[in-house]
């Protein structure tokens, strides 16, 4: 008889992080070491030199793989940094189909970074699958999704986009970071790679850089691993036991966080000084029945429109209680700018082309108790 499998809560506090054997610890000590003795020329206790592997690193890479349900996972020191070991893959000529209303930063480091080593880029509606199937090549290799996107919350079939790329024999990337392992699982919906800026839900407490790949066959474990020992873009000892301990946490921060995100959206729908809200949880959401499907919760990302940038401005200096700052998923309420913070580097053009005005703003709503959330916001909207 199979054994049975854990619940998420369970594996998300003990995968990876068995009690350390000399002394009973049951937090993975952190490991603040360059270098290991080895017993013997040749010979070494299965560690040789800290930017190839470290075991609090180790630890964090197989819970987060039993989390997404992976093979294998790969840290490294922020999200950027590992979707630019992500992109190692491909080779001078190869064609990346992408989202398009990705995180800013992910565009920057394609078309400024990564296009001069003759990569080529497409970006298309991934909430239409078929935009997918129209943009393949040839010479594509990777298809990249943010599902829900950044900013502007449109959800992407996973499940359907899976099957256009594995009839080309083309890998499918999903950024997960919007929603953690906790309330979607795009492994399970076909993906082959999926990756996170960890520094967001994972980490969960604004404290901490990181990014991790989670891998579906040895043969992308065995390139990320060279990646991770060649470039050295690694995640350090110390952030990774900060990672360790968020995860532990995971499953009932994010419970929070769906609570509080469906109320605030709520909240927002009415308000009238919110021209529109975007957030899949709401039924006038165009994809809502998508995201029912293939998630197990809405999560606490929402995108309002407050109709120009005077409107936005005045929002945000009237917050008391949430932040405007950069990020999102931490246990704060974090809100942020996305014309001027996250998508300034996609250009005026761009921002407009997606929609992305400058009386937008993102929410990250928190775990605080949210009836001051919702009296945070009505008070700085309405002032």
């Amino acid at each position: 008889m199979a054994e049975k499998k854990l619940g998420f809560a369970t594996r998300a506090i003990h995968d990876g992080q068995e009690p350390e054997k000399l002394t009973g610890a049951v937090n993975v000590p952190i490991f603040l070491t360059s270098t290991y003795q080895q017993e013997a020329i040749g010979k070494n206790r299965g560690h040789e030199y800290a930017r190839l592997t470290n075991p609090t690193r180790d630890a964090l890479e197989e819970s987060l793989c039993s989390l997404e349900g992976g093979t294998s996972a790969h840290a490294f020191a922020s999200g950027m940094a590992a979707i630019t070991a992500m992109l190692t893959m491909m080779k001078t000529g190869d064609h990346i189909v992408c989202s398009d209303n990705v995180y800013g930063g992910t565009q920057r480091v394609f078309d400024k970074v990564l296009a001069n080593y003759g990569l080529t880029f497409t970006y298309v509606d991934t909430s239409k699958a078929e935009n997918v199937a129209a943009a393949l090549r040839p010479e594509t290799k990777l298809v990249h999704i943010e599902t829900p996107t950044n900013p502007m919350m449109a959800i992407t079939d996973i499940r359907a986009v899976a099957d256009i790329c594995h009839a080309k024999g083309v890998e499918l990337s999903v950024d997960n970071t919007f929603l953690s392992p906790y309330l979607q699982q795009p492994i399970a919906l076909g993906a082959d790679i999926v990756m996170h800026s960890t520094t967001k839900f994972l980490n969960g407490h604004s404290d901490g850089l990181g990014g991790v790949l989670i891998c579906t066959t040895p043969e992308q474990a065995d390139r990320f691993r060279f990646v991770q020992k060649c470039t050295g873009g690694i995640l350090s000892p110390f952030e990774s036991y900060l990672l360790l301990r968020g995860v532990k946490t995971l499953a009932v921060r994010m419970r929070q966080h769906d609570v509080n995100g469906r109320a605030v959206a709520d909240f927002l729908a009415g308000h009238r000084a919110v021209k529109k809200v975007f957030y899949p949880g709401l039924k006038d959401h165009p994809q809502h029945e998508l995201a029912k499907r293939q998630q197990s919760g809405f999560g606490s990302m929402i995108s309002i429109e407050l109709g120009s940038l005077e409107q936005a401005n005045e929002f945000a200096k009237r917050l008391r209680l949430a932040f405007l700052a950069e990020s999102l998923g931490g246990v704060e309420t974090l809100i942020c700018h996305p014309a001027t913070m996250t998508h300034a580097a996609i250009g005026a053009e761009g921002r407009a082309r997606l929609g992305i005005t400058d009386g937008l703003m993102r929410i990250s709503v928190g775990i605080e108790d949210v009836a001051d959330i919702i009296s945070d916001l009505d008070q700085a909207l309405s002032g």
